[in-house]
Protein backbone atom coordinates (compact mmCIF):
# COMPACT_ATOMS: atom_id res chain seq x y z
CA UNK A 1 0.00 0.00 0.00
CA UNK A 2 1.26 3.46 -0.89
CA UNK A 3 2.17 5.87 1.86
CA UNK A 4 1.15 9.52 1.52
CA UNK A 5 3.42 12.27 2.73
CA UNK A 6 2.41 15.89 2.98
CA UNK A 7 4.22 19.19 2.78
CA UNK A 8 3.02 22.73 3.30
CA UNK A 9 4.09 26.06 1.88
CA UNK A 10 3.30 29.12 3.98
CA UNK A 11 3.01 32.60 2.49
CA UNK A 12 5.22 34.14 5.17
CA UNK A 13 4.39 37.73 4.27
CA UNK A 14 0.64 37.18 4.66
CA UNK A 15 0.73 35.00 7.78
CA UNK A 16 -0.32 36.90 10.90
CA UNK A 17 0.65 34.12 13.31
CA UNK A 18 -2.84 33.55 14.72
CA UNK A 19 -2.01 29.89 15.48
CA UNK A 20 -5.38 28.49 14.41
CA UNK A 21 -3.66 26.04 12.07
CA UNK A 22 -1.46 24.73 14.89
CA UNK A 23 -4.47 23.64 16.91
CA UNK A 24 -6.22 22.25 13.80
CA UNK A 25 -3.33 19.96 12.84
CA UNK A 26 -4.09 16.39 13.97
CA UNK A 27 -0.45 15.34 13.52
CA UNK A 28 1.10 18.19 15.54
CA UNK A 29 3.60 19.16 12.85
CA UNK A 30 3.17 22.95 12.92
CA UNK A 31 4.78 25.49 15.22
CA UNK A 32 5.68 29.17 15.33
CA UNK A 33 8.92 30.25 13.69
CA UNK A 34 11.55 31.95 15.80
CA UNK A 35 11.80 34.63 13.11
CA UNK A 36 9.23 37.30 12.22
CA UNK A 37 7.86 38.44 8.88
CA UNK A 38 7.86 42.00 7.53
CA UNK A 39 4.83 42.91 9.64
CA UNK A 40 6.45 41.69 12.85
CA UNK A 41 4.43 38.48 13.24
CA UNK A 42 5.92 35.10 14.07
CA UNK A 43 4.78 32.99 11.13
CA UNK A 44 4.01 29.27 10.97
CA UNK A 45 6.49 26.58 9.94
CA UNK A 46 6.65 22.80 9.89
CA UNK A 47 8.44 21.52 12.98
CA UNK A 48 8.09 17.81 12.12
CA UNK A 49 8.13 17.39 8.34
CA UNK A 50 8.01 13.59 8.47
CA UNK A 51 4.76 13.61 10.45
CA UNK A 52 2.65 15.49 7.89
CA UNK A 53 0.03 13.36 6.14
CA UNK A 54 -1.24 16.13 3.85
CA UNK A 55 -4.72 16.16 5.41
CA UNK A 56 -5.05 19.90 4.59
CA UNK A 57 -6.75 20.79 7.88
CA UNK A 58 -4.33 23.68 8.34
CA UNK A 59 -4.98 25.08 4.88
CA UNK A 60 -8.74 24.83 5.23
CA UNK A 61 -8.87 26.57 8.62
CA UNK A 62 -6.40 29.36 7.83
CA UNK A 63 -8.43 32.61 7.86
CA UNK A 64 -6.04 34.34 5.45
CA UNK A 65 -5.47 31.40 3.06
CA UNK A 66 -1.71 31.51 3.66
CA UNK A 67 -1.13 27.75 3.56
CA UNK A 68 -0.93 25.52 0.49
CA UNK A 69 -0.81 21.77 1.13
CA UNK A 70 0.88 19.29 -1.19
CA UNK A 71 0.53 15.50 -1.04
CA UNK A 72 2.78 12.88 -2.57
CA UNK A 73 2.45 9.11 -2.75
CA UNK A 74 5.37 6.83 -1.97
CA UNK A 75 5.47 3.14 -2.77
Amino acid sequence: MAKIKGRIVVDVDRCKGCGVCISACPCNVLDFSSEVNGKGYRYIKMSNEDGCTGCASCGLICPDSCIVVYRQKFE
